[in-house]
């Protein structure tokens, strides 16, 4: 996916909408301060971290649980410190 590829902010901040509050809040947050700011990379992580269940992304920024991929750990981490 080249930065070209990237989806509208529109179709992510509708990816973003999840049906728990906290979630919500966390992505959507996160979509509107930070994204555009962020390397194409790691749009595109963030675009695949939207792919995940509602219940692991939650325990994932509520710090929960801790991501495996090294990748995704680090912007969960960029998520928890900027909400």
């Amino acid at each position: 996916m080249t930065e070209s590829e990237l989806p509208p902010l529109g179709q992510l901040r509708w990816q973003c909408r999840r049906g728990m509050l906290e979630l919500d809040y966390v992505l959507i947050g996160f979509l509107d301060r930070h994204y555009a700011a962020l390397p194409p990379e790691d749009q595109r992580l963030f675009i695949r971290i939207l792919d995940f269940e509602d219940q692991l992304l939650l325990d994932w920024v509520m710090g929960n649980v801790v991501p495996s991929d090294a990748n995704i750990r680090r912007l969960v981490g960029l998520m928890q410190m900027r909400t």
